[in-house]
C-alpha cells in the first residue's frame, strides 16, 4: 500500500481515481491476510482510517533507490543548456499534490530577494488539474527562469539528480517520496516538505519546510544560497541517510513475509480454505 492521499486531499485528484483507489484499499481492508505499507506513516494512516484491520497484519517495508552514483556522466542533448551545480530541480508529475504553484511563488520571491538565482528545472510529465500552468509561470514573470523538460529517461534523470544545485520537493502528501530518496542517493541537497512520510525518509539529512507556507520554502532556499545552510554537509548527509535504504533488504523482508503469511489464519471472514 502506497498512500491514502485520495482521502486526505481529495481535491488533488480526479473523481475516477478516488473511486478506484478507495475501492482497492477498502477491499484490501476486508480481505487481505497481510498488507505491506511503504512507510510507517502510511501504515499508521491506514489504521486510523480502517481501525477494524488487525494492526499486527500491516507491516512497513521501505523501498529503495534504483540509482547508484556514477562519475563522468554526460548530459543528453536535451540537457546541454544546463550547467552543473547551477540549477534547482524538482521531479514529479504535474499535479496539485506536488505543490508546484506554491513552490514557484517561493522561487519568484527568492529571485526578487537576491536579484537573480539559478534556473528552476521541472522534470516530469503532465498529470491532471493543472490547467493554465504555463500562463501561471508567465504571470509570475518566470518564463525565462523555469525550464520544463517534461518526461526524462533514467539516464537524464540521474544526470539531473547528480548535478543539481539542490532538489526541491515541497509536496503536500507522499506515501514515501521516491524522488527524494533518489536525489539523496546521488548526493543532492534536499529541501522537502515536513508533512506525511517525508520526515520519516529524510530525518535530519535535509531542510524541512511547511509546504503550505511560501515563506518557509523561500527561507530554506535562501539559507542555502547565502551559506547559512552548508551545502556540502547536506550533500554528505543525503548520501549517508540514503545508504540505509536497500532493495536487497526490502526483498528479503518481503520474502520472509510471504513465508509467514501462508502460516497465518485467514483474515477474510468469508474464507474457509486456502487455494
Amino acid at each position: 500500500m502506497y498512500d491514502l492521499c485520495f482521502l486526505e486531499y481529495p481535491e488533488t485528484t480526479s473523481e475516477a481515481n478516488r473511486l478506484v483507489c478507495f475501492n482497492g484499499v477498502f477491499q484490501a481492508g476486508l480481505r487481505a491476510d497481510l498488507i505491506i505499507a511503504i512507510s510507517q506513516y502510511s501504515r499508521n494512516h491506514f489504521l486510523q482510517i480502517f481501525p477494524h484491520y488487525p494492526a499486527d497484519r500491516i507491516v512497513t517495508v521501505h523501498p529503495a533507490s534504483r540509482f547508484t552514483r556514477q562519475e563522468n556522466l554526460s548530459p543528453s542533448n536535451k540537457l546541454t543548456r544546463l550547467q552543473p551545480d547551477r540549477f534547482w530541480l524538482t521531479v514529479g508529475t504535474l499535479e496539485p499534490r506536488k505543490n508546484h504553484r506554491r513552490m514557484l511563488k517561493a522561487y519568484a520571491r527568492l529571485k526578487a530577494q537576491t536579484g537573480q538565482t539559478f534556473p528552476l528545472v521541472l522534470a516530469g510529465g503532465p498529470g491532471w488539474l493543472m490547467q493554465g500552468f504555463a500562463e501561471f509561470i508567465q504571470e509570475l514573470g518566470l518564463t525565462q527562469d523555469v525550464i520544463r523538460l517534461g518526461y526524462v529517461n533514467n539516464a537524464e534523470l540521474q544526470w539531473l539528480y547528480q548535478n543539481c544545485y539542490a532538489f526541491l520537493y515541497p509536496s503536500l502528501f507522499e506515501g514515501f517520496g521516491m524522488p527524494v530518496l533518489e536525489a539523496m542517493t546521488l548526493g543532492a541537497p534536499v529541501i522537502v516538505s515536513n508533512r506525511s512520510s517525508l520526515p520519516e525518509i529524510v530525518e535530519s539529512a535535509g531542510l524541512l519546510v511547511d509546504p503550505f507556507q511560501e515563506e518557509s520554502i523561500v527561507n530554506a532556499m535562501h539559507q542555502l544560497v547565502t551559506g547559512q545552510a552548508n551545502r556540502e554537509l547536506l550533500q554528505q548527509q543525503s548520501l549517508t541517510r540514503a545508504r540505509e535504504f536497500s532493495w536487497q533488504t526490502a526483498a528479503q523482508q518481503v520474502h520472509d513475509l510471504y513465508k509467514q503469511v501462508v502460516q497465518l489464519p485467514c483474515a477474510d471472514f468469508k474464507c474457509t480454505h486456502r487455494s
